[in-house]
């Protein structure tokens, strides 16, 4: 599956979540960290995660300063760091889980460890790996030009990050730029599972759709805060993607051993695979 031409996956995310809309509902899109509970169980838990029906997948390249993680995260990431995840390994998740699966897969990071690594270097690994892209969540657009040349040069989409705090000129702003999707926080924080998710998200929504870009088709997905099938239908009602994260993540850390954790966000994800639906 992986790219010879090391071009990278975003075509394959865009008719994912194309097809989701054709059917219907909006494209479930998981969040997993690379290296937790350890590399092999990292790709493993991304694998359970599609198999329960997840669309997308989102690999967290772990961060010792993760300014829009909350807690749930933050705890898997110390556990990876400390394990000595490396991105080499990141990329590895990437290339195995993609492998095994066909889905599209793509990278959440902070600007700092790509900068320090090289984006030559990450576009062109990450884009032979067969990665659809990266959502990077504190790099400013108006600062984004070196990593989107090289982004579209291997094919891989720039997700931007909107909060409900964002002003209709800086989501126009972030539409145009963006590709592959746009990620719209659904309140104002850190990631974690919320008791609601409402309002603000349908109100972020309906203003980023209102922009020239998304009007040319951007798919606008919600995270922050989904964690069960009723937030996840009530998320897919006006979005075209539901994001989880810590409520996949929580399950592995209270699992009692791997094996049941795997069984956990797989049985999680055919839940919410089916709330995504808006019959």
């Amino acid at each position: 599956m992986s790219s010879p031409h090391g071009r990278g996956n975003i075509e394959l995310l865009s008719a994912t979540l194309a097809k989701a809309k054709s059917e219907d509902r909006a494209a479930l899109v998981a969040y997993l960290p690379a290296g937790f509970p350890t590399v092999d169980g990292g790709i493993e838990a991304v694998k359970a995660v599609i198999a329960g029906g997840a669309d997308v997948v989102e690999i967290g390249l772990p961060h010792s300063d993760p300014v829009l993680d909350g807690p749930v995260i933050q705890t898997a990431d110390d556990i990876a760091l400390r394990g000595g995840v490396k991105i080499a390994d990141v990329i590895r998740t990437v290339r195995e889980a993609h492998e095994a699966t066909g889905a599209p897969v793509l990278v959440m990071t902070y600007w700092n460890p790509i900068d320090r690594y090289g984006v030559e270097r990450f576009t062109a690994e990450l884009a032979a790996a067969g990665g659809a892209g990266c959502i990077l969540p504190d790099l400013p657009v108006q600062e984004s030009a070196l990593w989107r040349e090289h982004a579209e040069k291997h094919g891989l989409a720039t997700v931007f990050v909107v909060a409900p705090s964002s002003k209709d000129e800086r989501l126009a702003t972030i539409t145009e730029a963006g590709s592959g999707f746009v990620y719209a926080a659904s309140l104002m924080g850190v990631t974690g599972t919320r008791e609601s998710v409402g309002n603000q998200a349908q109100d972020l929504v309906r203003r980023t759709r209102a922009t020239e870009g998304a009007r040319r088709g951007l798919p606008v997905c919600v995270g922050l805060g989904v964690s069960n099938v009723e937030q996840a239908r009530e998320v897919a009602s006006f979005a075209d993607g539901v994001i989880v994260g810590s409520a996949f993540v929580k399950l592995l850390l209270d699992a009692p051993d791997l094996p049941a954790g795997l069984e956990a966000v797989r049985a999680l994800a055919g839940e919410l695979a089916e709330g995504v639906r808006r019959s």
